[in-house]
């Protein structure tokens, strides 16, 4: 397995209002609870109505899709877009299963894909079904659609191997890498965000990054958005470029740019 980066013995110092800032305009607030209910998905749209501004993206599995569309145009958050999960959690390397999956979604109102790579068949030496996969649901999202694929990153033995998938699936026109689902034994971490940004700098910066799973602090956002920015180049990090996948450290992050608002 890659060597995880442990995230909870570096700390970055003196969190101000913009750093707090730039973590709510890149977050996509998710919740993918198998219990998640009508009310839940509600109450995490009205979350993202905050005073500072709203977040990147909501992010939520495809039978919520509608809800949030509704709440959303209900809090006039035309900027916050839709995300959903596809091939998800498992990573299958049926190509029509990911292909229908993404179109319906489409269908309903998302915006943006969150499809799982089939990184077992990958890992396996399958390679037409791996193409399969990014190439059907390449062109279910169209042009407008904005992709990003999950490499599933904990599940490469190394740092070559999860370089190699990267480049492929940048090849096959991803917008962003993703590192996790977020429901393996195996999350994000900072070793493998620097390998997939490394990736994505070795493209021309084009393409973004998301991570995700196991980001559970705004400390933990800052590491990986200040990781990415000495990758990257400095100012890189907007939600064009970069995501944060979680909701947990939501409270904390209100916290701190109520604290910390200029006079």
């Amino acid at each position: 397995m890659l060597s995880p980066v442990e995230l909870s013995g570096r700390k970055i110092m003196n969190v101000n209002f913009t750093d707090a800032l730039s973590i709510l305009t890149t977050l996509d607030l998710t919740s993918l609870g198998e219990n998640d209910s009508t009310a839940n998905i509600r109450a995490l749209c009205e979350k993202a109505n905050t005073p500072f501004g709203s977040p990147a993206a909501i992010c939520v599995y495809p039978e919520h899709i509608n809800g949030v569309l509704n709440c959303l145009k209900e809090l006039r958050l035309s900027n916050t877009k839709i995300a959903t999960v596809v091939n998800f959690p498992d990573g299958s390397a049926n190509a029509d299963r990911a292909e229908r999956e993404t179109k319906r979604a489409i269908a309903v109102g998302a915006t943006e894909i969150d499809l799982v790579f089939p990184y077992s068949a990958y890992l396996a030496g399958e390679q037409s079904s791996t193409l399969a996969v990014l190439k059907s649901c390449r062109k279910a999202c169209e042009n407008d659609t904005v992709l990003k694929v999950i490499l599933e990153s904990g599940a490469f033995s190394d740092a070559s191997a999860l370089a190699d998938a990267c480049h492929l699936v940048l090849s096959e026109g991803a917008n962003f890498l993703k590192t996790s689902t977020g429901k393996t034994s195996k999350n994000a971490s900072l070793e493998a965000a620097r390998i997939m940004l490394e990736v994505i700098h070795r493209h021309g910066n084009n393409s973004g990054f998301k991570a995700s799973g196991g980001i559970r602090t705004l400390n933990d956002a800052l590491l990986y958005r200040q990781l990415a920015e000495k990758i990257c180049g400095a100012g890189w990090a907007t939600p064009e470029h970069f995501r944060i996948g979680a909701s947990s450290l939501f409270d904390e992050l209100l916290d701190v740019l109520k604290k910390q608002q200029p006079k």
